[in-house]
């Protein structure tokens, strides 16, 4: 068992939690003991969507996960501000002023591209080796540094009518609507009913944003909703893609159980080359692949500079860096 489970994360459920599932399924499904999981980057208990758990021999991947970009979808609820920047939180601002989707449309540019972003005080970053989260329900005043990310591109939720708003590169294609074609959308229901008319006060507005590691999605929402003048805080987060990673062949909990239970978990493990879809393949002949397996360089390696998945016929043996001519691993894998 050496791959990834892709499981669509329900409400709630913390990304240990989810680990937790996927040993669990595999202690009683027989699949042996002490098979190493692991999830490939943290979504909040609040959110759903994309949890990538690494398994076996994958988890020497997990943490290229954490670097990797995103794609969410996310609800902005308008005029009320919440300590936690979700619904979860206590009221801690108000407003009366609702925006025109033209006002939105107007504002959405500033938050494309290269931006600084503070992150929220109910956050899992240290401070001072404590989580921010524990320090603010705890009462401590909670400041974070603001950091920069790249937001790719925003773009209206096609179930209010909408459109591409805004893209780091102009117009409304991009990055976003490539990782888009592979992965359709799994609408959530905005609330307000048809798409709004000109004019016309939004309550709430659901948007897909393409985004680079460590962007806060409710850090966003707050923060183009005080640009329209107003406050507001995220009611609905989905994760709809994590690195390579879709929708498309995650799992829920209850078909995980029944898999393990059927003991056919094989069928839905995905091999350990999907999470390395970027990386091009290194054919290797036996004598090379020895050499890579105890750690060798090799020399005279007519390939360009960068990262490749060095294999053996069908078999895995290792993630490697080239560079002028040579080849060197960077994780190896124990693989027959």
């Amino acid at each position: 068992m050496h791959g990834w489970i892709i499981l669509d994360k329900p409400l709630g459920l913390g990304s240990t939690q989810g680990v937790s599932a996927v040993k669990r399924v595999l202690r009683q499904g027989g699949y042996g003991k002490g098979i190493k999981v692991g999830h490939g980057g943290t979504l909040d208990p609040l959110a759903t969507g994309v949890l990538p758990i690494a398994v076996g021999e994958a988890t020497k991947l997990a943490g290229r996960m954490l670097d990797s970009d995103k794609v969410y979808d996310f609800t902005i609820r308008f005029g009320v501000q919440t300590s936690t920047l979700d619904a979860e939180g206590e009221v801690v601002a108000e407003s009366n002023v609702r925006p025109t989707r033209e006002a939105l449309e107007a504002v959405l540019p500033r938050f494309t591209g290269p931006i600084d972003q503070v992150p929220p005080a109910y956050s899992a970053l240290k401070i001072d080796g404590e989580r921010a989260y524990d320090l603010a329900r705890a009462g401590e005043e909670v400041v974070l540094a603001s950091r920069r990310v790249t937001i790719h591109s925003l773009i209206s939720s096609p179930e209010r009518g909408g459109g591409p708003f805004a893209s780091a590169n102009g117009g409304g294609g991009g990055p976003l609507g490539e990782s888009l074609a592979e992965a359709p959308l799994h609408p959530q229901p905005a609330a307000g009913g048809p798409p709004p008319r000109a004019g016309e006060e939004l309550q709430d507005i659901t948007l897909t944003a393409h985004v680079s590691k460590g962007t806060y999605i409710r850090s966003l929402a707050r923060d183009i909703a005080l640009a329209l003048g107003t406050v507001g805080h995220v009611t609905m987060l989905r994760r709809i893609k994590a690195g390579p990673f879709t929708l498309a062949p995650a799992i829920s909990l209850d078909k995980l159980n029944e898999m393990g239970q059927a003991r056919t978990l094989e069928q839905i493990l995905l091999p350990l080359r999907a999470g390395l879809d970027d990386i091009p393949a290194l054919a290797l002949d036996p004598d090379q692949a020895g050499a890579l397996r105890q750690g060798r360089v090799l020399a005279g390696i007519a390939v360009d500079d960068g990262q490749y998945f060095a294999m053996l016929g069908d078999t895995p043996v290792a993630l490697v860096e080239a560079l002028d001519a040579q080849v060197r691993v960077v994780r190896g894998f124990n693989l027959d």
